[in-house]
């Protein structure tokens, strides 16, 4: 098995833990274009914790990726509303798992195909 698809099914099984709602089709188009990323332990994740990250989810991966073009306020609480999904003491909050929610949540999963 590839280091790929070793991520893939980590972040699978974590996503049903969690009771997410994910496909792993989703998971696995996400998890594939977020690159090295996945390879290295703090970037693997989002910290909900930290604002400064959070800013760059808003910034580059909401309005920059997805291309949304919606009030901050809306897309902090929906940033919000993931870190809430995955736990506030889960520590793994998989960065693949993160986008994938937000993109299901404003209905931009096709920005993967």
């Amino acid at each position: 098995m590839s280091k790929l698809e070793e991520k893939i099914e980590k972040y699978t099984d974590a996503a049903k833990k969690l009771n997410l709602g994910l496909s792993q089709d989703l998971i696995r188009k996400v998890t594939s274009k977020l690159g090295p990323s996945i390879y290295n332990p703090d970037a693997e994740t989002v910290s909900c914790s930290d604002a400064d990250e959070l800013k760059r989810v808003r910034d580059n991966f909401l309005k920059g990726k997805l291309g949304l073009n919606k009030p901050a306020d809306e897309l902090e609480a929906a940033i919000a509303e993931v870190c809430e999904k995955m736990g506030k003491s889960n520590p793994r909050k998989y960065r693949a798992l993160f986008y994938a929610m937000l993109a299901k949540k404003f209905g931009k999963t096709a920005v993967y195909d």
